[in-house]
């Protein structure tokens, strides 16, 4: 909406509506940002537009704020109270307490998985410890991990300067000034000149400005994972050499320190809903705290904080005491809240009744455990879309230049249908040489073609003679011909295209490991779409067909990309099994073994499911699944990867599933 706007019509609000739409459609829970650019850049508009599109929907919306560039300027103040996250000072607190005993431990590895992620090893007298640092907008924390990650070939620029700057780098201690969401950890390492210093690596987690920065023994900022310069902020740079401030802080009371007393009167100069009173109120509190001090409060009533009675400022003052002594004396109940479709909502270390019967919960037996938790999933799917980034945008570009090729190739298909009336007129012509001249501009001549002869005007090239003018309208009539086929040829191998790269981007979709973007990277390197660097060492090997045992203990198998549907479908499959498919829908094949006999009809439903729940229709709710047996499904000749065709098939109608 803004990039295809000219330029002096271009505004704020504009500007503005267009950033809430995108960030809108991205955190729709049923659109993907996949989806979104497919639709946004199949849209027939100008090319310059497209590219400028293009390159602003793919910007992370954490890099824009509404109403300034698109360079992402930052506000100079972080606010707290931005961020929706439960991670707050408080939790904060609680998960230094569990990295404690790392005190005295060595760091024995650096990796850096990701843009935004770092993992330290740790060794110490007591065993190994993993800490993960996360400097993700939505994900941003530090805690104690048991997450297997997959590392890149080649570390980045900054995981190799802490390897050099804290490798090997003894463990001092771990600060956090009050409960601000900053914690400090201090090392003492040896430096180039083999004196020891003393170096931290600070921590911030405040929602898409958090940020890992290295701090040398002097207060200067030696690197940073995100680096932020003056057009970014123009109150808080953090940049190599410059000395480390603080971020900015809001005076505000600390729950562990502060007197009852001291809480009500500040208090009592708030006004609107408790909780978000209380929220402005203290340090270091989230909102599903501060919303669960106001349940309490209120007995599941809402609760302002100008109109609090006797007995609920003393519920209050009573939980805020009831929390203090659970983070001091270690009885915190680590609680993730989920809902009923097991997807993680919020979590803290108190048991959450805000909620309900609306959510499921679910206690972990320590802070860490529970950010393992809480953020596995999430952060497996967002390091796979990271890497996956650039074949995104490479099918979706492919696609989209497809797709204008056949507009194109379409409408001058349109238009040789105008072939037959070049032809009629080199006939009339022929047939009329007689009544033509050199020299004439026009020919009136009867239309012998129709029933009633009518008189037709027929424009001549007063340059060439009658019979040259109609060996013109013949060489038009055959031009159009030869068009016709060529483009008809070229029309159905652009669709074929597109189907062929609609399939890729399903199985980039459902990508599980790196190794899966891997193979995806080959089969677009050897259908000439991707140019492969060469790489040291063998290429990865591929991993075999997912497997799956239905009710009955018969083996179905589901390949992960076209490669492997070719493999699985034409060699290991044996001529007697089943194969599955969904119908005119991108997906995985999948292989029901037979062994021989006939499959019952509740083994043929649960592999049908399986080929829906595999395929792009994984969100419908009835996806129809054509089956037959293996000995009827053959590839043409010069077919794409993955394309088959097939006979005697049947058809299933089933809900996607994966049991």
């Amino acid at each position: 909406l803004f990039f295809f706007t000219e330029k002096k019509k271009r505004s704020k609000k504009r500007k503005e509506f267009a950033f809430h739409l995108y960030y809108a459609a991205m955190h729709h829970p049923k659109i993907t940002q996949e989806t979104f650019l497919h639709r946004f850049l199949s849209t027939k508009i100008p090319r310059r537009g497209e590219q400028a599109a293009a390159a602003a929907v793919t910007l992370p919306f954490s890099h824009l704020k509404l109403g300034r560039k698109v360079s992402g300027d930052s506000p100079p103040a972080v606010r707290k109270d931005e961020s929706n996250m439960a991670l707050d000072g408080a939790y904060l607190h609680a998960v230094r307490q569990e990295l404690l005993p790392l005190l005295d431990s060595r760091i024995e590895k650096i990796h850096q998985p990701t843009r935004e992620e770092l993992l330290v090893a740790f060794r110490g007298r007591t065993g190994g410890a993993k800490v993960l640092f996360s400097c993700a907008a939505d994900r941003a924390r530090v805690h104690l991990t048991q997450v297997t990650v997959e590392n890149p070939k080649a570390p980045p620029m900054f995981c190799m300067l802490l390897r050099k700057r804290l490798g090997n780098g003894k463990l001092l201690a771990i600060r956090q000034d009050g409960l601000e969401r900053v914690l400090y950890f201090d090392f003492s390492c040896v430096n180039e000149l083999g004196d020891i210093v003393q170096l931290t690596l600070a921590i911030e987690i405040m929602g898409r400005y958090s940020n890992l920065i290295l701090i040398d023994e002097t207060g200067k900022v030696i690197d940073s994972m995100k680096r932020v310069d003056a057009t970014m902020s123009s109150k808080r740079l953090v940049l190599p050499g410059l000395p480390y401030e603080m971020p900015p802080r809001d005076e505000r009371l600390n729950f562990l320190q502060a007197a009852p007393e001291q809480m009500l009167a500040v208090l009592s100069t708030k006004t609107g809903e408790l909780s978000k009173a209380l929220l402005q109120t203290f340090e270091g509190v989230s909102p599903v705290l501060v919303r669960e001090w106001a349940y309490y409060t209120g007995k599941g009533q809402p609760c302002r904080a100008e109109s609090l009675t006797d007995d609920q400022k003393d519920r209050l003052c009573y939980t805020i005491g009831r929390t203090r002594e659970i983070l001091e004396q270690g009885e915190a109940v680590y609680t993730i809240v989920s809902t009923r479709e097991g997807q993680p909502k919020d979590f803290s270390f108190l048991p959450l009744h805000q909620y309900g019967t609306l959510m499921v919960t679910k206690v972990m037996p320590s802070a860490c455990a529970l950010l393992d938790e809480f953020f596995a999933s999430r952060d497996h799917m967002a390091r796979l879309k990271q890497r996956a980034n650039d074949l995104f945008h490479l099918l979706l570009h492919a696609t989209e230049r497809i797709q204008r090729r056949i507009v194109s190739q379409s409408e001058e298909l349109e238009a040789c249908g105008e072939k037959d009336t070049d032809r009629r007129k080199a006939d009339l012509i022929s047939a009329n040489l007689y009544r033509l001249h050199k020299g004439d501009t026009q020919a009136v001549l009867e239309d012998f073609y129709e029933p009633d002869c009518p008189t037709v005007h027929i424009a001549l090239d007063a340059r060439l003679t009658p019979p040259q003018n109609a060996q013109k309208y013949y060489q038009a009539y055959k031009k159009a011909c030869t068009a016709e086929k060529i483009l008809t040829e070229q029309i159905a191998k652009g669709r074929e295209e597109l189907t062929y790269l609609d399939s890729v981007l399903d199985a980039l979709s459902r990508a599980e490991t790196e190794n899966d973007l891997e193979q995806l990277r080959a089969e677009l390197a050897e259908q000439g779409y991707l140019r492969l660097l060469r790489r040291k060492g063998k290429p990865p090997k591929s991993l075999p067909p997912m497997e799956f045992t239905a009710s009955d203990g018969t083996r179905i198998l589901v390949g992960r990309n076209n490669r492997q549907n070719d493999q699985l479908t034409l060699k290991t499959a044996n001529k007697n099994d089943i194969w599955l498919h969904t119908q005119n829908i991108p997906g995985s094949h999948v292989i029901l073994e037979t062994g021989g006999r006939e499959p019952s009809q509740q083994v043929l439903e649960e592999a049908a499911q399986l080929a829906a729940y595999h395929s792009k229709a994984r969100d419908s709710a009835q996806v129809p699944v054509d089956y037959c047996a293996v000995r009827y499904v053959k590839k043409p000749a010069g077919a794409k990867p993955g394309m088959v065709i097939f006979t005697n098939q049947h058809t299933l109608y089933v809900k996607p599933e994966q049991r």
